[in-house]
Formats: structure tokens, sequence, C-alpha cells
């Protein structure tokens, strides 16, 4: 299959862009991190407040009143909690790709404590997408529209399509597992928050939003060599991939190894999830040579999106692996657990003929 390579936007800059742009860059993201923490801690504090001063007598109604209150603050500490993550993979990110203009010490050690904050803020959120999808492949699976418990509460009638004895039990024992997974995940999430590493870190970010340490030559360097070499790691990593039988559909390649006595994850999918991770980091970089009224290239989005469906359905399907080696299930229960896991590695499948569908596309930028 030809290499396809990466195009520049047509309106890049003619001259060559110094690191005042990659300044400018981390200056804002910067910024945006410490405004996230501010809302972050504003939020959170206000939703716990609330839940704290709740008067016994008050009525059903400033009950639910105020607990729409907590609700919302609970949903904007969330907001915050994104943006927050996102603010540092892209720090973390252009980190990575303009490493030799940067200051070598300080950035490789803000690189591994960025992506450490990142990835701790995200487990919460990925275990109850997780469970959510799960869950919804079940009812789906048994023919069930939504959640049939909570309709049948909702309508007062047996729901349509209940699940299966077997089904149920498996969505139960999910349930179990991946709610207190996720219960860990806020606890560690909250102690990451208030942990000295943590303070170490957003002092460090707080530093960068007014100073960012640029070696002497990057006053004269030009940052798209830099950013073209992120573009060719991308395409090199997407020409390792097995696109030819990924562009066949229901090849069920994701479905080998199904039944493997080995816990570990896929090896086949951890390719995948590089090309992933290479496509941010060009996306990143994209971001600092043309800003953010840059063109968006239609094709890169949409096969961003194709991986980051494979990423959630790796997850999902490894998820009911793990719970299909739970000692002493029934095997109804294991049953169900075995055909969401082939449910998941086909939806993997799926996404890899639609990233091949996508990437094979001519370039496409909307304005």
């Amino acid at each position: 299959m030809a290499q396809q390579h990466l195009e520049p936007p047509t309106d890049s800059p003619a001259g060559p862009m110094s690191g005042d742009a990659l300044a400018g860059y981390l200056r804002a993201q910067a910024t945006e991190f410490l405004r996230s923490l501010r809302q972050h801690r504003e939020n959170g504090t206000d939703a716990g407040t609330t839940a704290r001063a709740k008067p016994r007598t008050e009525s059903r109604a400033e009950s639910r009143d105020m607990s729409r209150a907590g609700d919302n603050g609970s949903g904007e500490s969330v907001d915050a909690a994104r943006a927050l993550r996102r603010s540092a993979r892209r720090i973390s990110g252009s980190l990575h790709t303009f490493r030799p203009l940067l200051d070598a010490e300080w950035s490789e050690g803000m690189r591994p404590e960025l992506a450490w904050l990142s990835g701790t803020l995200a487990r919460e959120h990925a275990y109850a997408a997780r469970l959510e999808r799960l869950i919804g492949a079940l009812n789906r699976l048994s023919g069930a529209a939504g959640f049939p418990a909570q309709a049948a509460q909702d309508t007062g009638a047996p729901a349509k399509g209940s699940l299966t004895v077997g089904a149920a039990k498996a969505g139960a024992l999910l349930d179990r597992q991946l709610t207190l997974a996720r219960t860990r995940a806020h606890s560690a999430a909250l102690q990451a928050l208030g942990s000295s590493r943590f303070h170490a870190v957003a002092d460090s970010v707080a530093v960068l939003a007014s100073e960012v340490p640029l070696t002497p030559a990057a006053a004269t360097a030009d940052l798209r060599p830099l950013a073209a070499a992120a573009s060719d790691r991308l395409t090199d990593a997407v020409a390792a991939l097995p696109l030819v039988t990924a562009g066949h559909p229901y090849n069920a390649e994701a479905l080998v190894h199904g039944l493997s006595a080995d816990t570990a994850p896929h090896p086949q999918d951890a390719p995948w999830h590089q090309v992933r991770l290479l496509l941010r980091l060009h996306r990143y970089a994209c971001e600092v040579l043309y800003g953010e009224g840059a063109p968006i290239d239609v094709r890169l989005l949409r096969a961003g999106q194709a991986l980051n469906r494979h990423r959630d359905a790796a997850e999902a399907a490894a998820a009911a692996a793990a719970a299909a080696r739970t000692p002493r299930i029934a095997p109804a229960t294991a049953y169900a657990l075995g055909v969401l896991h082939a449910d998941q590695r086909h939806e993997v499948e799926a996404a890899r003929f639609a990233f091949q569908q996508n990437w094979q596309k001519e370039t496409v930028r909307t304005p």
C-alpha cells in the first residue's frame, strides 16, 4: 500500500516560525491550566459545601433544588477537570515535539509529571464511560431498549426485551467491579490534587505562564522541521499498520487470540494505540504552528475519532474478559460476558475499518 504523507495547510506561514510562537502557545495553555484548576477547586468546594450544609428540616422541593445545584456544581467540576487534562496533554505534547528548543532538564522533568496528572484525572471518567458502554452493549445484545430496570421504574410497566438471567448477572458483576474501580480512581484523583507532587506541578505551570525556558537558539530556530518530524513519525507508524487487512469488512482479525489465557492486553492493539498518540502529537504541533484559526483537516479528525473508538472498545473488551475470569461465576454469566467480549472486539475491528477508510481519503479541510 502506498504511503500517504500529510500535507500542511495551504495557508501556512511563508517565513520561518521562531520559538516565540511556541512560547506563546505554552503560555496560553499554562494560563488555561491555571484557570481550569481554579474553577475545579471552586466548583468542587461549592458542591461539597452544598451537600454538607443541607438542613434536616428542608422540604422535598428544597431538597430537590439543592441536590440539583450540587449536581450542577459536580458537572462543572467534571468539565474543569477535563479542561485541566486537555491543557496538561497539550503542554506535555509540545514539550515532547519541540524539546530541542526548550531547557532539557526542565522539560524532561515536566513531561512525566504532566502525564501522571492527566492519567490520574482521566481514570474516573474512563471507568464510568466503560461501564456505560458495556451495559449499553448488554442491553443491545439482549434486545432491550436502554436500561430495562430504569425504564420499568419510570413507566411502571415491565421493560420490553428484558435481560436474560446471565446477562443481568453479567451486568451486575461489571457494575460492581467498575464502580469499585471508579471509586478508587476518584479517591486517587482527590489525593493527587492535594499532594505535594501536584502542587509542585502547579507551581511549575504557574512559572510557565509567565516565562518559558527556551534555549538561546530558539530565537532564530524554525519550528516547522520539528513539526514535520512529528508528522513523519505518524506517517511511518500508520504505514506499519495492517491497513490492507483492516480494509476488508468482517475480517475477524481483532478476534485472534480471543481465548488466550494471557491476561495482558491484545498485542495487536498496541500499534493502533501508538498511532492514536502520534496523531494527537501531530495535531498539537499544528496548533503551535497555525493557532486556533487553522483550517480543520476533516480526514485526520475522523481518523482520530475512529482511533478513540478503537481504544474504548479494546478497553471495554478487556474489562469483559477480566470479569469473566471471576471465580465461581455461573455458566450463563460467563457465556454472556464471552458474547460481550466478542461484541467489543468486533467494535475494535469496525473502528480499524473506519480508520482505514478515512486515512485513505484525500485531504479535505474546512475553513
